[in-house]
C-alpha cells in the first residue's frame, strides 16, 4: 500500500468530487425521490449514486481493499484492508435543504483506523487525518479544545432513530446538561460533529445506534487531534461498536458518568 499521506490526498479528491455531486443534485432535488428505510431513516437516489461513484474510485485506488458501505453497494470479504463509506451523512438535513451534510470515507485494517476523510460541501471544508500524521482541515492542523469545566462546554448530541431504546438515555442527558453546560446542539451529522470536536468547535459529542460509516473517518481525526474516543462503557476498542463518545479528553468522564446513570437494558 502506498504512503498513507499520499493515499489520504487521493481520497480527499474523491470525497470532494462526491460532495460536489451532492451539492449540484440538491439544486433540483425533490422529496418524491426519498424512500424510508426505517422509521424516520431515509435514502434517495442521491445517496446511492454518490456511493457508486465513491466505491468505483476507491476500487481503482486500492484494489486489495473490501468495503463497508451504508447503502450496501459493495461488501467486505475479509480483505486485509477495508474502506468504510458513508456517501451522504446527514441525509435528513439534505432532504430538507439544511446544512450540514457530508461524504465520509475511512480506511482501516483488521486492527486500526488508517485514514479518514470527511468533505462538507456547504462550507467547502475537507477534514482529513492519517494514522500518526495528525488531523487537518484544508491544510490547517486541528487540535481539540482545552475546555475542562462543564459550565464552559459546548456539547453536541443527537436523538437517534431508535427512540424506544434511547428515550430514557436521551431525556437524562438533556436533563443533566441543560443549564449546566455552555450550550447543547444537534447538527444532524455524526461525522461532522466529530470533525468539529477535532477542530475544537465542539468540546464533546456522543451518539448511540450509529453505523461504522457514521463515525470511523472522523473518530480518527479526534484521536489525531489529541482527543479521546470510546464506547459508552469507556472501552477504547470502539471500532466495531455503535454507541460512541468523543471529547477533548478532560470532559470524557462527565459524559461516561451520565450514560452510566441510565440502566443498560434501556440501551
Amino acid at each position: 500500500m502506498e504512503n498513507l499521506k499520499t493515499l489520504t490526498e487521493s481520497v480527499c479528491r474523491i470525497a470532494r468530487e462526491a460532495g460536489h455531486f451532492l451539492k449540484e443534485e440538491r439544486k433540483s432535488f425533490r422529496r418524491e425521490a426519498v424512500v424510508e428505510k426505517h422509521a424516520h431513516d431515509y435514502v434517495s437516489y442521491v445517496d446511492k449514486e454518490s456511493e457508486r461513484r465513491v466505491v468505483t474510485a476507491l476500487r481503482q485506488l486500492l484494489p486489495e481493499a473490501g468495503f463497508i458501505t451504508e447503502e450496501g453497494s459493495a461488501v467486505y470479504q475479509d480483505e486485509p484492508y477495508c474502506w468504510v463509506v458513508d456517501p451522504l451523512d446527514g441525509t435528513t438535513n439534505y432532504i430538507h435543504d439544511n446544512a450540514p451534510y457530508c461524504v465520509s470515507i475511512a480506511l482501516r485494517d483488521k486492527h486500526s483506523l488508517l485514514l479518514g476523510v470527511v468533505y462538507e460541501p456547504c462550507r467547502d471544508e475537507c477534514f482529513y487525518a492519517w494514522k500518526g500524521g495528525g488531523a487537518y482541515v484544508d491544510g490547517e492542523k486541528m487540535c481539540v479544545s482545552a475546555v475542562r469545566n462543564a459550565e464552559e462546554a459546548f456539547v453536541v448530541t443527537e436523538l437517534p432513530y431508535n427512540f424506544k431504546q434511547y428515550a430514557r438515555t436521551g431525556e437524562h442527558l438533556i436533563h443533566e446538561l441543560y443549564g449546566k453546560v455552555a450550550g447543547i446542539r444537534m447538527n444532524g451529522s455524526a461525522a461532522l460533529a466529530l470533525c468539529y470536536v477535532a477542530a475544537g468547535r465542539f468540546d464533546a459529542w456522543l451518539e448511540a445506534f450509529i453505523g461504522k460509516w457514521d463515525f470511523s473517518a472522523a473518530a480518527l481525526m479526534v484521536l489525531e487531534a489529541g482527543g479521546k474516543v470510546t464506547d459508552f462503557y469507556g472501552n477504547e476498542s470502539f471500532m466495531d461498536g455503535h454507541h460512541i463518545i468523543a471529547t477533548n479528553g478532560p470532559l470524557h468522564s462527565l459524559l461516561l458518568q451520565l450514560v452510566k446513570e441510565v440502566p443498560p437494558h434501556n440501551m
